[in-house]
């Protein structure tokens, strides 16, 4: 997008006042210009915009923005970041819980957001109805962070087309879920020790896939998609090489998390660690699995399908494809139903 187009499209050219060569904090000054220019989009053109501190987007649908960049615009931390929050907190100001005013459907949209291996990425603080698109995430400890949303809980983002590569630290994860009913959609995430966190229900996945590429060590507890809550659903969710690739967590106040796996892969590309295991269930095992596909390595000495951390539950694996000769536990069986394929 040129000058004339961007002029055209009545955008607010970033690089109209404030440089994109990399060479000093300009985290104050985009600040600014987002606080400045209600219900504008903010266009960032190719370049390098260092930031300091967090920048922070209006809730309120007559204050808010949309952030768009220029797919090698980057937003990258400074060294000297210090901050616990993201790089990009949406919806952070002037709260709001309102999607019927224009302007509620803010967004953040392209470019490269660069966490310097310190920062985390992009987060969702309040609002509803917030979109991330098309985004490139490098190099975070958190690739996006959906906090406790404005709706009794529901933030309702929608998360489509975004890659994100973590920092390979043992708290790294791709995507934290706090807040309620989002909706996730075709990601590939790598060098994260969690693929996809989530401790909120009614979120809908869909062809996500976490890689995992770290170092190896407590590689028995990374985890491809790891589920307080329960009452998610995931389709074609693919964990690539995590040493879990589900797992429903305890906690005090829901021991039984039970979630909807619809056509989901687990495969390991090597043999490493003590044990591969396809689907953990820290209590009792209550979800449902139609056509879950498992690809065990053939040099691995233990794959296990199902890991209960109580027996009993009413989950079932509908038609389960897996090479029995790989396996080398059985409690699964008791919840198979369709046979093997």
């Amino acid at each position: 997008m040129n000058d004339f187009e961007t002029t055209k499209s009545g955008y607010v050219v970033v690089t109209d006042t404030i440089p994109n060569d990399g060479s000093a904090d300009v985290s104050d000054a985009i600040q600014q210009l987002i606080d400045d220019n209600p219900n504008r989009t903010i266009y960032f053109p190719d370049g390098t915009y260092i930031l300091g501190k967090p920048i922070l987007t209006p809730a309120h649908p007559k204050k808010s923005v949309a952030l768009k960049l220029s797919t090698f615009a980057v937003l990258k931390a400074a060294e000297t970041w210090d901050s616990d929050e993201a790089m990009v907190r949406l919806g952070a100001s002037h709260p709001a819980n309102d999607i019927y005013t224009i302007g509620s459907n803010y967004s953040f949209t392209g470019g490269i957001v660069d966490g310097s291996g310190i920062a985390k990425g992009i987060s969702i603080d309040g609002g509803r109805e917030t979109m991330i698109r098309d985004v490139s995430i490098k190099h975070v400890r958190i690739g996006i962070h959906i906090k406790y949303g404005a709706n009794s809980g529901s933030s309702d983002a929608d998360i489509f087309g975004v890659n994100i590569i973590g920092n390979g630290a043992a708290d790294s994860v791709g995507v934290l879920l706090e807040g309620y009913d989002n909706t996730l959609t075709n990601m590939r995430i790598a060098r994260v020790f969690t693929g996809i966190e989530l401790r909120s229900a009614g979120n809908s996945m869909r062809n996500l896939h976490p890689l995992y590429t770290c170092d190896y060590t407590d590689y028995g507890n990374s985890c491809g998609f790891l589920d307080y809550a329960g009452n998610n659903w995931y389709n074609f969710c693919y964990s690539d090489h995590f040493g879990i690739g589900f797992r429903t967590a305890s906690t005090e106040r829901n021991r039984n998390v039970r979630n909807i796996y619809d056509s989901c892969f687990t495969m390991w590309y090597a043999a490493r660690g003590d044990v591969h295991t396809a689907f953990r269930a820290d209590g009792k095992f209550n979800s449902v699995l139609t056509n879950f596909n498992i690809g065990f390595h053939h040099q691995q000495e233990k794959n296990v399908v199902l890991s209960v951390g109580e027996p009993g539950g009413r989950g079932v694996f509908n038609r389960l494809s897996v090479n029995p000769k790989k396996c080398t536990d059985d409690t699964y069986k008791e919840y198979l139903e369709g046979g093997l394929f």
